[in-house]
C-alpha cells in the first residue's frame, strides 16, 4: 500500500475468527468520502458517528477513521493533471483502476468493515458501476436495506407499521451482467445457438435482438437465505418470507424459492407457513419463527397495504432493487435509507448511503444526510456497539419532531425550520 492511503496512529484492524467479527476498542475504518454531495453528507455522519461513540463510551472505544479514496476524489488525488478527455481515451479496464485504486479495494478487504458516500458511475464506456465492482471484489452476496418509519413525512397512512429488513441477493440474477447487444455477433451467435441446440423456439423477434442470462444457483440462494434466517433469530423477528417469480420463471426464481425452504428445515427455530395451519391450528408456536413466500407482485401489493405482516424478507437482485426503493418510499424515501452489502462468512462488509450523488447540489450544505448516518448506525450494530447505535437512531427521530431539517423534510413539514446538511448533523448530536 502506498503512502497515500495513512493508516491512522494507534488503530487496530478489525479480525474475523471462529466466533465470528473481533473488534478492538479503536478499529480501523476505512472511508469513502463519495462523489458529489458525499462532500457534504460524509462530514457530518463522522461528526454524529464519533460523538455518539464519545457519549456511549466516555473514551474507552473510538473508530479510528481511514480515507481512502474511490470515485472522482480518487482522480482528483492521483491523477489531478489529466482532463476528462484524456480519461475517456484510457482503455476501460485500466481506467477502472483510476477510479477505484487497487490499494483501496486491498485497505478495505484487510480491514473487513468500511462505509461510503454514493458513487458516480465514472465518464466513457466500459466501465462497470463501482458500487457493484466493490460488491463483486469483495463477494458482499447479501444486500441488507432495514426500512423503519422515524418521523419522516410518508405518503401512507400508517408508515409506522413498516418495520422490515430485506436480504437481497447482490452477486447473480441479470446484475451479474452476462448480456450481448442487439445486432452484435456475439448476440446473434447466442441465439443462433439457442435456437438450434437448445431448440428454442420463444424469441419472438430474433434479429436484432439483445439476449442475457438470469444465474440463479443453489449456493447463492442458499447462504443468502442463511443470512436472512440468522438476522431473523438474533434480531428476534417472527417471520422470514421468500419473495420471488417462480410461477413464471420456475428453474431460477422457483428453484430460489425451493433452495430457500430447505435451508429452512435445518433450523428448529423454523416453521413453515403450511405447517402452522396443518399441524398448529393456525397458532405459530412460541419462539418459533415462520417461513413462508409470496409471488413478487402478490408482495408488492401487500407490502403497501398490509406491511406489519412482513418482517424479514429475502429475495432475488432484480426483485431486490425494486423492492427496497419501494418500501423505502413508503417511510419517506432514500433519504432515510440505510444500507450494508455484507459477506457474512468472511466479514467483509460496505455500508452507503443508497441514494444517489445528487451533484448539482454538490458542496452546498444543503442536502440530508440521514441515508449515510443510518447506515452507519447499521455498521455500529455490525461491529456490535449497540449503544451508540440505539442512540443516533432515538437522536434523528428527536431531531425530526423538533422540526429543524434540510430542505427535503422542510417542504413536506408544516412549521418546520429549514436548516443546513451540517446544522441538522448538530441537531442529531444535540439529541444524543
Amino acid at each position: 500500500m502506498t503512502e497515500r492511503v495513512r493508516v491512522p496512529e494507534g488503530g487496530e484492524p478489525i479480525a474475523m475468527t471462529p466466533r465470528g467479527l473481533e473488534v478492538p476498542p479503536r478499529p480501523i475504518v476505512p472511508y469513502i468520502r463519495g462523489d458529489g454531495i458525499g462532500v457534504d453528507i460524509t462530514p457530518v455522519m463522522i461528526r454524529v458517528v464519533d460523538a455518539a461513540v464519545e457519549k456511549a463510551y466516555g473514551g474507552k472505544r473510538k473508530i479510528a477513521w481511514m480515507k481512502v479514496y474511490a470515485g472522482d476524489e480518487a482522480i482528483a488525488h492521483y491523477h489531478p493533471g489529466l482532463t476528462e478527455e484524456e480519461i475517456k481515451a484510457i482503455p476501460p479496464e485500466e481506467r477502472q483502476k483510476l477510479y477505484l485504486p487497487e490499494e483501496t479495494a486491498e485497505a478495505i478487504a484487510k480491514h473487513l468493515v468500511a462505509i461510503k458516500g454514493p458513487l458516480t458511475t465514472p465518464v466513457g464506456g466500459g466501465i462497470r458501476s463501482l458500487n457493484v465492482t466493490l460488491r463483486q471484489i469483495l463477494d458482499l452476496y447479501a444486500c441488507v436495506r432495514p426500512v423503519k418509519h422515524i418521523g419522516t413525512p410518508a405518503p401512507v397512512r400508517e408508515p409506522e407499521k413498516v418495520d422490515m429488513v430485506f436480504f437481497r441477493e447482490n452477486t447473480e440474477d441479470v446484475y451479474a451482467g452476462i448480456e450481448w447487444r442487439a445486432g452484435s455477433p456475439e448476440a446473434d451467435k447466442v441465439i443462433a445457438w439457442l435456437r438450434r441446440e437448445m431448440k428454442v423456439k420463444s424469441i419472438r423477434f430474433p434479429e436484432r435482438c439483445g439476449i442475457g442470462v438470469k444465474p440463479i444457483s443453489e449456493e447463492g440462494s442458499k447462504r443468502l437465505v442463511k443470512a436472512a434466517i440468522d438476522y431473523a433469530i438474533a434480531d428476534g423477528r417472527t417471520k422470514v418470507t421468500l419473495v420471488h417469480k417462480g410461477n413464471i420463471m420456475k428453474f431460477t426464481e422457483g428453484a430460489f424459492r425451493d433452495w430457500g425452504y430447505e435451508v429452512g428445515k435445518t433450523y428448529p427455530q423454523i416453521v413453515t407457513e403450511d405447517e402452522v395451519a396443518t399441524t398448529y391450528g393456525g397458532v405459530v408456536p412460541p419462539g418459533k419463527i415462520v417461513l413462508n413466500d409470496r409471488i413478487a407482485d402478490q408482495f408488492f401489493q401487500q407490502m403497501l397495504l398490509r406491511p406489519d405482516e412482513y418482517s424479514v424478507i429475502a429475495t432475488t437482485n432484480l426483485n431486490g432493487d425494486y423492492m427496497t426503493d419501494a418500501a423505502a418510499a413508503q417511510v419517506g424515501g432514500l433519504g432515510v435509507a440505510p444500507g450494508a452489502n455484507i459477506n457474512y462468512a468472511t466479514g467483509h462488509a460496505v455500508f452507503e448511503a443508497t441514494h444517489g450523488t445528487a451533484p448539482k447540489y454538490a458542496g452546498q450544505d444543503k442536502v440530508n444526510p440521514g441515508s449515510l448516518i443510518l447506515s452507519a448506525v447499521e455498521m455500529l450494530k455490525y461491529l456490535g456497539w449497540r449503544e451508540p447505535a440505539d442512540a443516533i437512531l432515538r437522536a434523528i427521530s428527536a431531531a425530526i419532531a423538533s422540526k429543524r431539517v434540510t430542505y427535503d423534510l422542510e417542504r413536506l413539514m408544516p412549521g418546520a425550520t429549514l436548516v443546513s446538511c451540517s446544522q441538522f448533523g448538530e441537531e442529531i448530536v444535540k439529541h444524543l
